[in-house]
C-alpha cells in the first residue's frame, strides 16, 4: 500500500515516512500542494494530508484531490477546532486526526479507510448467459428476487 504524506514539517514528515516504512507501507511524500498533485498517482491508496501548506489551504488541496480521485483522505492536522474537522469532511476527506496524534491510532485510521474503500470497488460482474435453441438469455441483467 502506498500512502501520500502531505506535511510541510520536514522533521514530521521524516518521522512519518519512517514508521509507515516500518510497518510495511509505501511512502511518496509531498512538502506542499503542487508536490501533493504531481505525486497523486493510480497507485495512491491513501492520502495523509496536513492543512498548513505554504502554498494553498490544505482544505481546498482536499477538494481538489477529491475532484481527480475517490483515494481515501485523511487530514492529520493541528487545527482542532469542530469548525475544521466539519470542513474538511465536507471538502471530501474520509477521516479528520487531530496533532498530536498517537502513530498507532493513525495506523489505525488508514487501515480502517482502506477497508472501507476497498468494500466499495464492485466486483466484476461475470455474464451469465444461456443459450436454448437460438434465444440467448441474460442473467446478469435479471433483477433480484427476494423472498
Amino acid at each position: 500500500m502506498t500512502v501520500l504524506i502531505v506535511e510541510d514539517d520536514d522533521r514530521l514528515m521524516d518521522a512519518l515516512r519512517t514508521f509507515l516504512r516500518k510497518a510495511g507501507y509505501g511512502t511518496v511524500s509531498a512538502a506542499d500542494a503542487a508536490q501533493a498533485l504531481e505525486a497523486l498517482g493510480t497507485d495512491t491508496e491513501v492520502v495523509l494530508l496536513d492543512l498548513g501548506l505554504p502554498d494553498m489551504d490544505g482544505i481546498e488541496l482536499c477538494r481538489e484531490i477529491r475532484e481527480r480521485s475517490g483515494v481515501p483522505i485523511i487530514i492529520a492536522t493541528a487545527r482542532s477546532h469542530v469548525q475544521e474537522r466539519i470542513r474538511g469532511l465536507r471538502a471530501g476527506a474520509d477521516d479528520f486526526v487531530v496533532k498530536p496524534y498517537n502513530v498507532l491510532e493513525l495506523m489505525a485510521r488508514i487501515e480502517a479507510v482502506t477497508r472501507r474503500s476497498r468494500s466499495l470497488v464492485a466486483e466484476p460482474i461475470h455474464e451469465q448467459v444461456i443459450d436454448v435453441s437460438g434465444a440467448r438469455i441474460d442473467l446478469s441483467g435479471r433483477p433480484s428476487r427476494s423472498s
